[in-house]
């Protein structure tokens, strides 16, 4: 074990819910649908997470529960079957529709998989219909392409062909550049979970070696694992550091020379570095308190730690499954306190007491503080840039340098008083 201090820390919580998810989620599948089943609240927080126009006809929606729905007056079943053949009529090209749970419909027990199961049975494979919850009392946002992905994988073929899987929604041109990196390896069979077409699912099994690009996947890890899978434990491919161990791992599973990786990855590790000088100036010597949202935390500390120089005074993650996490935290420094959970006031106790140079976190949290003088960086912005990979460490360092150079801009332009 590392040595980092773990604490596990419960109370009220401030987090994005899962359905947020949903805004990677259907572009990087354009043949799928997300219906949420939910309220207005939840139509809004989507639809200005995802700043889609109103006439931009995105590939999500909400099926609005009205107040007959939740007060009993009205089969909200069968209300949800008439506005999805609505849909479906309107949207022929859809091939795979989500059904996704919203704090509502679990409150008045929407059977969603009875749901999907009856339309299943109606459309006979025109479609695919599925279901998982993206429920903000069960899921922190990036939960939510947990639960996607777990629905899929009982969809997925068998094989026992050799194979390296990449779990995780990446950005599609950061993903083409990492399998073009494992085929200098001689890796050959890659494939991508999620797919970028939803009926295009690869098949796994005895043969198939994982390699996990999120750490908010448990469940679908362990789904993976339960159909023959092997998931390779390794850190997460954020900053120069942990894409190395994170390809090397992969390049030992299928026996690559250690000299063929080293001849990859140097020049693409010098390039990088060069790339990260001017960040890890303004970044040195910062502190740095992260608060739990994303579960992106523990690697995030990793890298502004040891590659960019940051002080950690806390790392706060909303769920720490600690055999997935172990390579991280083994690389965190001696006396890092990692807290699991939040207790949100006391949590901003010690933000406040320990007067950090840079604070990560939700954007509900965010503004208040900027209000008090502390510098922020939303939580969510790290799902939505593309930051994994030895090519893109610069980048990521990018996103923290970016508050402090803005405050220090703002602290020169303040008139003088006399």
């Amino acid at each position: 074990m590392s040595g980092a201090t773990l604490l596990k820390e419960t109370g009220p919580r401030e987090v994005f819910c899962g359905l947020t998810s949903i805004v990677w989620l259907h572009r990087r599948m354009p043949d799928a649908f997300f219906l949420v089943v939910g309220s207005r609240t939840c139509a809004h927080l989507i639809q200005s997470a995802a700043g889609v126009m109103i006439f931009a006809e995105p590939r999500f929606g909400t099926a609005i529960l009205e107040e007959r729905d939740l007060a009993g007056l009205a089969d909200a079943h069968d209300e949800l079957n008439r506005v999805v053949k609505d849909l479906l009529d309107r949207r022929p090209e859809i091939r795979t529709l989500f059904l996704v749970g919203s704090c509502p419909s679990e409150v008045i027990k929407i059977d969603l998989l009875r749901v999907a199961e009856k339309l299943n049975n109606e459309l006979r494979g025109k479609v695919t219909v599925i279901n998982y919850s993206g429920s903000g009392i069960e899921t922190t946002f990036t939960q939510g392409e947990d639960g996607a992905l777990k629905a899929l994988v009982p969809l997925m073929q068998t094989t026992n062909k050799e194979q390296l899987l990449i779990v995780g929604t990446l950005a599609n041109a950061v993903e083409d550049r990492l399998i073009k990196i494992f085929g200098k390896f001689g890796i050959e069979n890659i494939h991508s979970f999620p797919p970028r077409n939803s009926t295009n699912l690869p098949s796994i099994g005895l043969g198939t070696k994982v390699l996990l690009t999120q750490p908010y996947l448990t469940e679908t890890s362990r789904e993976l694992k339960d159909r023959g899978a092997e998931i390779l434990q390794t850190s997460f491919p954020l900053g120069v550091e942990g894409s190395r161990k994170w390809m090397e791992t992969a390049a030992k599973a299928f026996h690559v020379p250690q000299s063929t990786v080293d001849a990859t990855l140097e020049p693409l590790i010098a390039r990088a570095q060069k790339a990260l000088a001017p960040f890890i100036e303004q970044l040195k010597g910062k502190k740095l308190f992260l608060l739990p949202e994303s579960q992106l935390e523990i690697p995030l500390a990793r890298f502004l730690h040891n590659e960019c120089g940051m002080d950690l005074i806390e790392v706060g993650t909303p769920y720490l499954n600690r055999e997935m996490m172990k390579q991280e935290l083994d690389l965190l420094p001696i006396g890092t306190q990692v807290v699991e959970g939040q207790h949100v006031e006391k949590q901003l106790d010690r933000v406040r007491e320990s007067s950090p140079d840079l604070v990560v976190c939700g954007m509900g949290l965010a503004n208040p503080l900027e209000a008090e003088g502390i510098s922020t960086k939303w939580s969510i912005e790290m799902v939505f840039s593309p930051i994994h990979g030895i090519d893109q460490a610069a980048d990521l360092a990018e996103l923290f340098a970016r508050p402090l150079h803005r405050k220090n801009i703002l602290s020169q332009k303040k008139p003088q008083t006399t």
